[in-house]
């Protein structure tokens, strides 16, 4: 079910890792020969099951890479081992085929449905991590984020300002599961002086970048080939 597995060793004091991968799909979403397709809360109802499950074995699969024997305790947020009582948080994000960053070989059809998803686990500390493979729109961002944010986000190019709106994003969303902020909440938050620290690097080719949040104390990992975010 689960191929591209990648796993990261974020901090090794606080033994946090993460893991990425991407969810096979199960045919048919739509069978041509047949010429019947799911309705779309059908094909949504279908992913959603695949997250659930996804997540679940990627988390499975990083704790047999650590030689970790434990199960995870859902009765609570943030979500803990039950025995070694690592923190565990996870993420997904849906997408199309054409937009991966690695494209399975046996799917022709580069429009059908794709799940990718993340976990981290760490003993420090609860941690986020976002994994998102569409883009943020501009509108969107005016209507949810901090006026400073804004502000900066206003004056720069726009591809400069895509990738800056889309990894805020993440940020805001790993920050939402740490602390259990309401959507809006999290994502009105101001992140604004960590905007230039992420301009300044070369995010695209570093294949971990790695800045603490002076404001917080939070360290904040970008993962670009992964499209993925951590706080811990």
């Amino acid at each position: 079910m689960l191929h591209d597995i990648l796993y990261t060793q974020l901090d090794p004091m606080t033994m946090t890792w993460c893991a990425t991968a991407q969810v096979r799909p199960i045919q048919p979403y739509y069978d041509q020969a047949a010429d019947a397709h799911l309705s779309a809360p059908q094909i949504a109802r279908h992913q959603r099951q695949q997250q659930r499950a996804g997540v679940r074995l990627l988390l499975q699969a990083l704790l047999k890479r650590l030689d970790i024997v434990d199960c995870l305790d859902e009765s609570n947020f943030p979500y803990r081992l039950t025995h070694s009582q690592y923190y565990v948080c996870f993420s997904h994000t849906n997408g199309n085929n054409k937009n991966a960053t690695r494209i399975q070989n046996d799917i022709e059809n580069s429009d059908i449905p794709y799940v990718k998803v993340a976990v981290v686990i760490s003993r420090h500390r609860p941690s986020g991590i976002d994994i998102e493979v569409n883009a943020v729109k501009w509108q969107v961002a005016k209507r949810f984020y901090h006026p400073k944010e804004l502000a900066i986000l206003q004056a720069l190019p726009m591809i400069q300002r895509n990738s800056a709106i889309r990894w805020l994003w993440q940020i805001k969303e790993s920050f939402i599961k740490i602390h259990q902020y309401t959507l809006a909440q999290g994502l009105g938050m101001d992140y604004s002086a960590i905007i230039y620290d992420l301009l300044n690097q070369p995010i695209e080719t570093l294949p971990l970048l790695t800045l603490t949040d002076d404001k917080t104390n939070y360290r904040i990992s970008v993962i670009s080939s992964q499209q993925t975010v951590i706080v811990y």
